[in-house]
Order: C-alpha cells, then sequence, then structure tokens
C-alpha cells in the first residue's frame, strides 16, 4: 500500500491532465476523460484494452481524480457504493471512446500541422503570463510535472486529431428547404389566449390541519423520514499536508539536491521561427514551383510576416504572420527543426524545405542560447518538492506505526493524536451508504464499521487511507439500527407540505368550477368578475412571450388547437396556485424575424450534429472489441 501510495503522490501527474483539460478539446457527447495509450498489449495493470490498445490502471485512477470536483457539484460527496461503481463505469468508458476516436483518427489520416500544434500550446492557461504565452512559464510547468515537451506535444496533437473528426461529422448535418420552412413555421407560429390566475394565497386556508392528516401522511412517506444503520464515530485524521507544512529543507540539502538534478535543470538552445507552408495539394511540383517564388521574393526583401499571411496554407500560423514562436530540436519534425537550427544567423531564411506537411520557407528570428536554470530561479521548487517526498515517506512511517500501536491495549485516541499529530473529532450519526462529513461516504470506513467483521463500540479501526492523501483512525462509540425519525422531528415539515398541498387543490378546484361556468356559456371575463379575480385580455402570444408567465405560455403552446372553438383548460401551476386558461385562435407571424430564424436553424443543426455525433461513436463502441476489468477501481 505504502509503495502505491508514494508513486501515486510523487509523480504529479494529476498536474499533466489538468493542463490538457484547459484546452477544451472536449467531446460534445461524452467528454474528453483522459490521455490515452496507443500501446499494443495487456496485462494486470490494464484498466481496459481497446482494439488490443491497452488503458492502464493508472490512467483510469488519474482520470477518476479528475472527475471529483464535477461529480461533487451534480452528487454532493457522499456517493452510495452503487453510484460511485456507476459513475466509475461512465469515466471508464470515457476513456474507451477517448481511444476508440484516437484510433480512428490515426487510421483515417488526421493530421495536425505545427501552426496549429504551436497556437493549442499558447493557448493552456497554464503556460500564460499576464494573458500571454510564456515559454518559461510553460517549461517550468512541465518540469513539475515530470512531463516532456515531446509526450506533451503528441497528446496535444491526439487531441486536436480527435476534434478534428467530431468537427468534420458536425459540420456534415444539413437542413432541407422543406426542414427549415417547416420549423420555422412552427417557430413563429402565434396563439391568442385569454387567462385568469388564481393564486395560491387566495386560497390558503388558516384552519389548523387534522392530528390525523399528519400521522397518515407521516405512515404514508415511512420512506423519506427513516434514519439508516448508523454509528458514532470518534477519529483522528492526518492529512498529507499537514506532514508537508511540518517537514523542514535546510539551504544545504537544497543545494545537495541541485547538484544532484542539475542536468534536469539544463535548457537547451531554442531558436524562434517563423514559416511559410505551402501544400502540397493534387500537384506537388506547382507546389514546390510556388514555395521556390516565395522563398525570392522573402530573400529580395520583402515583408516575411505580409508574405504568410498572403501565401501561407497553415491555418495555424498564417494569421500571425508565420510566427511559430520559440522551440526546441525536440517535439516537432525532425526535418523541419534541423533546417531550422542550420541557419547561420537571426534573419536567415531557407527553404523549401519538404516536410509531410508541405513546403516550408522557413526564417529564423531570434535564438536563446543552451543555458542551465540558476538555482535561485528553482530554488522553491526544489523545496516543495523536497518537503513532499519527506512528508510521503513520513506518511508511511506514521501508516506502519499506527497499525501496530492499535493493537496495544489500553491505546487511546488522545495519546495517538498527540504522539502523531492527528486532528481528532467527532461524527454522531456515520450512515451506512452516504456516511457523514468530514469523512464523506468513505467506503472503506463502511467496510470497517458496517462489514462482515465490524467493528464493536469501543473498539478502534485503521489506518485507512481516503483520497490517496488523507488516513483515519476511527473509534466507533455507539451503533444504531434502521430507525424512523420521530413524528415530532419531522411534524413541522409534514405540516407545511399538506398547508401547500390544500392551498393549491382549492386553487385547482377553483380553476375547474370556472372552466365549468365558461363551458355552459358564460365568457371568460364575466366568471372572472365574479371571482373578483382579474382576466387577461385576449391576445395573440409568441413562444417564449414575455408579456405573459412562463408557465402559462408553455400551457399556451401544448394545448389542442381550437378547432372551430376555444379551448379551455384548468391546470395547476409549479410555483402555486391555478391558471384557466382559454386559447382561440393560432396564426403564423407576419414577419419573421431574420435573426430568430437564423438562430433556430442553427439550434436545429446543432441538435442534430449532436445526435450524428453521438450515434457515430456508438456504433464505432458497439463494433469494437473491448475487454474491462471490473477491478480498475480497487
Amino acid at each position: 500500500m505504502l509503495q502505491k501510495l508514494t508513486d501515486s503522490l510523487s509523480t504529479h501527474k494529476w498536474l499533466w491532465y489538468t493542463i490538457l483539460g484547459a484546452l477544451a478539446l472536449v467531446f460534445s457527447a461524452w467528454g474528453a476523460y483522459g490521455i490515452v495509450n496507443l500501446n499494443f498489449g495487456s496485462s494486470a495493470s490494464d484498466a481496459a484494452v481497446v482494439d488490443g490498445h491497452a488503458i492502464t490502471l493508472q490512467q483510469a485512477s488519474n482520470a477518476w481524480l479528475r472527475a471529483q470536483p464535477q461529480i461533487a457539484r451534480i452528487y454532493g460527496t457522499n456517493l452510495s457504493a452503487s453510484q460511485r461503481k456507476k459513475l466509475q463505469g461512465e469515466v471508464l468508458e470515457g476513456l474507451i471512446r477517448d481511444t476508440l476516436m484516437s484510433l480512428r483518427t490515426q487510421r483515417l489520416g488526421y493530421r495536425v500541422t505545427q501552426g496549429e500544434l504551436i497556437a493549442a500550446i499558447r493557448q493552456v492557461p497554464q503556460f500564460q503570463v499576464n494573458g500571454k504565452y510564456s515559454a518559461q512559464a510553460a517549461e517550468d510547468v512541465l518540469a513539475e510535472s515530470g512531463i516532456s515537451l515531446p509526450q506533451f506535444e503528441t497528446e496535444i496533437s491526439s487531441q486536436l486529431r480527435r476534434n478534428q473528426l467530431i468537427e468534420g461529422i458536425r459540420s456534415s448535418d444539413f437542413l432541407t428547404p422543406v426542414q427549415i420552412e417547416r420549423a420555422q413555421t412552427l417557430q413563429s407560429q402565434q396563439r391568442k389566449v385569454q387567462y385568469v390566475l388564481f393564486p395560491a394565497k387566495r386560497y390558503a386556508s388558516p384552519a389548523p390541519i387534522a392530528p390525523a392528516a399528519i400521522e397518515a401522511y407521516y405512515k404514508a412517506h415511512r420512506a423519506e423520514y427513516m434514519l439508516a444503520e448508523s454509528v458514532d464515530l470518534r477519529y483522528g485524521q492526518l492529512t498529507l499536508a499537514q506532514l508537508e507544512s511540518r517537514q523542514h529543507v535546510s539551504p544545504a540539502a537544497l543545494q545537495a539536491q541541485y547538484q544532484k538534478e542539475i542536468a534536469h535543470f539544463v535548457v537547451p538552445q531554442q531558436r524562434e521561427a517563423s514559416d511559410i507552408v505551402i501544400t502540397f495539394g493534387k500537384d506537388p511540383k506547382a507546389a514546390l514551383s510556388k514555395a521556390e517564388h516565395i522563398l525570392q521574393l522573402a530573400r529580395s526583401g520583402r515583408n516575411f510576416a505580409a508574405l504568410a499571411k498572403t501565401y501561407s496554407q497553415d491555418p495555424g500560423s498564417a494569421a500571425n504572420g508565420g510566427n511559430l514562436g520559440w522551440m526546441s530540436r525536440t517535439g516537432y519534425d525532425k526535418t523541419f527543426t534541423s533546417a531550422l537550427f542550420s541557419i547561420a544567423k537571426v534573419g536567415g531564411i531557407t527553404g523549401p524545405v519538404k516536410t509531410r506537411f508541405g513546403y516550408h520557407i522557413i526564417r529564423l528570428d531570434g535564438v536563446r542560447p543552451r543555458h542551465t536554470r540558476p538555482f535561485a530561479s528553482v530554488k522553491s521548487q526544489l523545496a516543495s518538492q523536497l518537503r513532499h517526498r519527506l512528508a510521503v515517506h513520513r506518511f508511511g512511517d506514521i501508516e506502519d506505526s499506527l497499525q501496530n500501536d492499535l493493537e496495544n491495549p489500553g491505546v487511546s485516541l488522545a495519546g495517538l493524536a498527540k504522539r502523531f499529530g492527528l486532528t481528532t473529532g467527532t461524527v454522531p450519526l456515520f450512515l451506512r451508504g452516504p456516511g457523514a462529513p468530514p469523512l464523506g461516504a468513505a467506503p472503506a470506513v463502511q467496510n470497517l464499521v458496517f462489514g462482515s467483521t465490524a467493528l464493536a463500540p469501543g473498539s478502534f479501526g485503521g489506518p485507512i487511507i481516503l483520497d490517496n492523501d488523507r488516513m483515519v483512525i476511527v473509534k466507533v462509540l455507539a451503533r444504531h439500527g434502521p430507525q424512523l425519525k420521530p413524528l415530532a422531528e419531522v411534524k413541522s415539515s409534514i405540516i407545511a407540505t399538506l398547508r401547500t398541498q390544500r392551498t393549491n387543490q382549492a386553487a385547482l378546484a377553483a380553476a375547474e368550477a370556472a372552466r365549468r361556468e365558461v363551458l355552459a356559456g358564460k365568457s371568460l371575463q364575466s366568471v372572472a368578475q365574479s371571482l373578483r379575480l382579474k382576466s387577461a385580455p385576449a391576445t395573440f402570444i409568441g413562444r417564449d412571450d414575455p408579456s405573459v408567465p412562463a408557465e402559462v405560455g408553455q400551457l399556451a403552446f401544448a394545448a389542442p388547437k381550437p378547432a372551430g372553438r376555444p379551448v379551455y383548460e384548468a391546470k395547476a401551476l409549479g410555483d402555486g396556485g391555478a391558471v384557466l386558461l382559454a386559447v382561440t385562435a393560432v396564426r403564423t407571424a407576419a414577419h419573421v424575424n431574420p435573426l430568430l430564424s437564423r438562430t433556430l436553424v442553427q439550434q436545429l443543426l446543432s441538435a442534430n450534429a449532436d445526435g450524428d455525433v453521438v450515434a457515430y461513436m456508438t456504433q464505432m463502441r458497439d463494433t469494437a472489441k473491448v475487454r474491462t476489468n471490473p477491478h480498475a477501481f480497487q
């Protein structure tokens, strides 16, 4: 366990996934859950094997960790075992679909130009300082993450290719003129409505709720008021962050570590380049001739940026005057970088250079010589790494010591807390399933206190590792079986619910009685006057018309079309009260707002495109050979 914990905490791979997520190159249907591994083979360390390509347990674990903030926002932190299993399955499915998309783009020959790759890298927020791309910031972030530039660029390219495929599917959608006309006709439909609101407060009764009604509701909704099996706990907790804050790193240790890792702080020579790309097209000879002509223009003194904007066929760099920014020898097309690094002086131009992207005219714009980052610039980074490393080892030592100490008779939580610096607290009702703050659902704690060998009252259990960076020990103080909340505890909420129900039923009954009068021949206005309610004048309204309450507008367009006689509807309203609605006529607006029309077409196209993407990915998943590991997240 300790080795696994050390590995997962010391690599900082989570930062690598965070950076990729910032690109927002995600699938509209499922989202990009993580980096895929296109290495062949399978082993016990695989979470899944997709058409012969492995998704490792580490990748699945990282994807699950990265999904936690969104899961917490939607479901809260207290997941049941079934919820957790279901969500983990969805995360693994996302990785599987990611892998399939990457494989598909490779087979279909999707490509990413250097300009597009560089533009994507420059957009990563972690690589920016004051809103602008910083090569030094990028270098620092990647170094801290333990990710090489070539590895980073490979994954960015993979994501860009997947995005190209998705956008290709989406952009292939179209609507026929008949479909557009029909949609516009429906969208521009207007209905003539008149309505009377029956406000809830008008029908609220001060009469008390009968005790028998309260008792009946309580019995009918017992499941809503049941408390699951629970235990009262005392706990001691230690986090990795707490341990890191207690570690002292001497200046001598920092200097020694700097010398030990100095090779990692060597920054190779970098060169800033501008590029004009002429793609091969259908006639490579014509492309070469065009590139040679542009080269002559560039060498004759013509403005290189202007030439790039006019001639370059690289969408990622042409708009920037061909500028590609700073780059090293690695991570880019070798033919390209060999040509760039062979230019003797700044301002020099070479070409045409042939790569798989086309013919390049390359200009050298700047040179940063090879250098070693000074100790002062990496001191804080080294200190953080050393404190983290020391804390991880200390974390493991404390885990072993606690394991031994908990076996000693007479051990006390107060004594352990003092010895190891644990934070202590009490959880009065730790429920089976949802658990309770601050431990959360904590499946490992659940198993300890509710499992087949559950702790007896007065017994200690642990240590347990939670979230990879939190260690807890627990003591069971008392046990409680499933129990119904006492009526006195929930009585006030039942009374409020019954009052609301009674009020809304009275309002709806009044609306239905008024509808019967209208159907008998009275006018809606006269019925409203007799009830001392206001009747809105009959008027034509459109969909989402702000001149009427939103729910009234929705009811008007959900009602049947009037066929020679008005349609009358009495309906309860979601926020309380009721409405009596008359729909007397239907027409199409004389003038269609062109802006709304274009918006409607775009919405329909987008909906169709989303459906196409889902269908494409579903078909791809259904026809793939996939083997999953049922223990991928254990």
